[in-house]
């Protein structure tokens, strides 16, 4: 198998690395156009992430897992906000106050 679109999102992911490693993310596979790896953030616990290209609209469709279904399906993630957009459903929306939350949790600020 081919690994270079996994290398390549990897790439995509390691720019912000910061953020990669609030989601826990970890056990990163190379898959046929993609890669899946394992996410432990604060909304999605022991849940996967898998990237797959879409040739068609030259994006990324991201994929957030269990361990048996698709709970979600984010079509056409550009390279521009792939991270944001796997954030957005892994680490954090408008649900809590994610300072607040992440004071409570670590027991320091982020700012």
């Amino acid at each position: 198998m081919n690994t270079e679109m996994a290398e390549y999102i990897m790439m995509i992911l390691k720019s912000r690395l910061n953020i990669l490693f609030s989601w826990g993310a970890r056990r990163f596979t190379a898959i046929q156009d993609g890669i899946i790896f394992h996410v432990e953030g604060f909304l999605m616990t022991d849940n996967w992430v898998k990237i797959l290209y879409n040739y068609g609209s030259d994006a990324f469709d991201v994929y957030f897992l269990t361990n048996t279904k698709e709970l979600i399906k984010k079509e056409e993630a550009y390279i521009d906000n792939l991270v944001d957009v796997i954030d957005w459903n892994v680490e954090k929306d408008d649900s809590f106050d994610y300072d607040q939350r992440v004071r409570q949790q670590y027991s320091f600020s982020l700012y």
